[in-house]
């Protein structure tokens, strides 16, 4: 039997304000969402899909190791992490089973992409390049149209940047549907419109490649996973470890295997679908992955998580550590910091106008103070965010307060939730070794000794029967190999360099995954990647 193809379509920077969310999370009906409603109708929806981290990085980092951030020292935003050697981004796995796979475009995994996570990593990259219609396909887009970015730019870039939304389909400010915890004043107002047109565009985006799936006649043989990797880009969504933070939209599509117009209740965490992905293709799912699949190759839903566990670390240089565990009913945060703020400065956020506006009422409210007035501009929820401190702990019952209003944590009624949750995350953080309780400088001293990257071996090449044998004696290596002689190669720079895309050289690297049949060509080239490790030099071999 033929091993399904997998196309994920992925978004930055939301919740699941979706029109197919309608009743399950708050103000998703203001959404005009057609595509990925149908989508919907035709796979199955998952209702409490959460992120591991707040933020992009960290989040990504689980979604594509299938470890917890904390465990594999990928949680701080950003860095680049030297995970454990077992530890590799889990494409690898689907190039090794003999799949097509590619990324379009952004990485920020928290290492630096290795030539062997990819056939190709740019921003050309299609299922439609691959070698021949034979061969399976794991095809990843990964859009920018509703990053946090996109809501303040001007209104002549913004116009042109929701081109496709239609005059029908724009969204009123005056029906936002602003939660408790944001001011109501047209800043904010037109922000969530602003927002709401984004994901309307992205809708058509993501239409695009369901349509390109239908015209080659791959939609039925074809997994499509849609998913956000963290929440929406104002304060307290993004960088916030609430609801608001880590709640993501996540629909799957199978057709023939799973009955579409299906919702699913369980928890399941981003980070689970690696393995899932591995499963329903057949691909053995790695021992050293902390995720766990949610479907099985039938197409069996799988008894999944009872908590799912998260939290925030360093965000540029705003130094602060939450940890948050949910159940099917309440969540739990331990702010490790409670005499930081909450909303300390950070650089590139506060130049946004939300974080500005709350700033500024804030500070209007510092002028009631100074003239003997009662603070009125802000209400206590909204002041919360902005405020110098926040509690050691939080608990929040999610079906009766889905904006998670009402702190529960000094509340004797629910004394014995808070004591399962506190021991479910003290747990957890020990189980998995939380890497975020370790001073930052000292860990990169660990990793870096004197601030140089460790090398990676060179591969040690023998031919034996015919065929080239590569290994490795630098653990947790992996070997690619390619007839492409060197090129010139361009250095990343900016936000490429930032999120550690793989180096543009011109070379086609092929994943070593066994003996390598020689290849008609004069020369093979080899070479060894290591996370967090400076690759290889290149091993050439001489077949002539």
């Amino acid at each position: 039997m033929r091993p399904p193809n997998v196309l994920w379509i992925s978004t930055h920077d939301i919740n699941p304000h979706l029109g197919c969310y309608e009743g399950v999370y708050p103000g998703a009906e203001y959404a005009v969402t057609p595509r990925l409603d149908q989508l919907a109708a035709e796979g199955v929806v998952y209702d409490n899909a959460l992120a591991s981290a707040p933020v992009c990085a960290p989040s990504r980092s689980a979604i594509y190791t299938g470890c917890h951030p904390i465990s594999i020292g990928t949680m701080h935003m950003r860095t680049k992490a030297v995970p454990p050697p077992a530890v590799t981004l889990f494409t690898e796995y689907f190039r090794a089973a003999g799949y097509y796979t590619t990324n379009n475009w952004f990485t920020d995994f928290q290492v630096q992409t290795p030539g062997t996570a990819f056939d190709d990593c740019s921003d050309t990259a299609h299922w439609r390049n691959r070698p021949s219609e034979d061969t399976p396909f794991f095809a990843t887009f990964q859009g920018m149209i509703t990053h946090e970015s996109q809501i303040y730019l001007d209104d002549e870039a913004f116009a042109a940047r929701t081109a496709r939304v239609l005059p029908e389909e724009r969204h009123d400010p005056a029906d936002a549907p602003l939660p408790p915890y944001h001011p109501d004043t047209p800043v904010f107002r037109r922000a969530w419109a602003r927002y709401a047109d984004l994901i309307t565009e992205m809708d058509h985006w993501a239409g695009e490649f369901l349509d390109q799936l239908a015209e080659d006649g791959l939609a039925e043989d074809t997994i499509v996973v849609f998913w956000s990797e963290h929440g929406l880009g104002m304060p307290r969504g993004k960088r916030w470890s609430y609801e608001s933070g880590l709640r993501e939209p996540l629909i799957v599509r199978w057709p023939g295997v799973l009955a579409p117009g299906q919702r699913r209740t369980e928890l399941v965490q981003l980070m689970d679908l690696a393995p899932t992905m591995l499963e329903v293709c057949g691909i053995p799912v790695p021992e050293h992955m902390q995720a766990r699949p949610f479907l099985d190759r039938d197409g069996q839903f799988l008894v999944q998580n009872e908590y799912a566990f998260g939290g925030r670390d360093r965000m540029d240089v705003q130094e602060d550590t939450c940890r948050t565990v949910r159940d099917a009913r309440y969540r739990y945060i331990r702010n490790l910091h409670p005499d930081r703020s909450g909303m300390q400065h950070c650089e590139y956020p506060d130049h946004l106008a939300t974080w500005a506006e709350l700033r500024r009422l804030h500070s209007l409210e510092g002028n009631q103070l100074a003239t003997g007035q009662v603070r009125d501009v802000l209400t206590p929820l909204q002041r919360s965010v902005v405020a110098a401190s926040k509690p050691a702990e939080e608990l929040y019952d999610l079906q009766a307060d889905p904006h998670e209003t009402a702190n529960l944590a000094t509340d004797p009624a629910h004394a014995a939730v808070l004591d399962r949750l506190r021991r479910a995350l003290e747990d957890w953080m020990t189980d998995v070794g939380d890497l975020g309780q370790v001073p930052e400088d000292e860990l990169i001293e660990q990793w870096r000794p004197g601030g140089r990257l460790r090398p990676t071996a060179a591969p040690v090449v023998v031919v034996a029967d015919g065929r080239l044998v590569a290994t490795c004696d630098t653990p947790g290596a992996s070997i690619g190999w390619t007839t492409d002689p060197a090129g010139t190669t361009t250095a990343a720079a900016g936000l490429v360099g930032a999120i550690g895309s793989p180096e543009q050289d011109g070379r086609y690297w092929r994943l070593c995954s066994g003996p390598v049949a020689a290849p008609d060509a004069d020369r093979v080239w080899f070479r060894a990647w290591r996370l967090g490790h400076a690759p290889s030099e290149d091993v050439v071999v001489d077949l002539r």
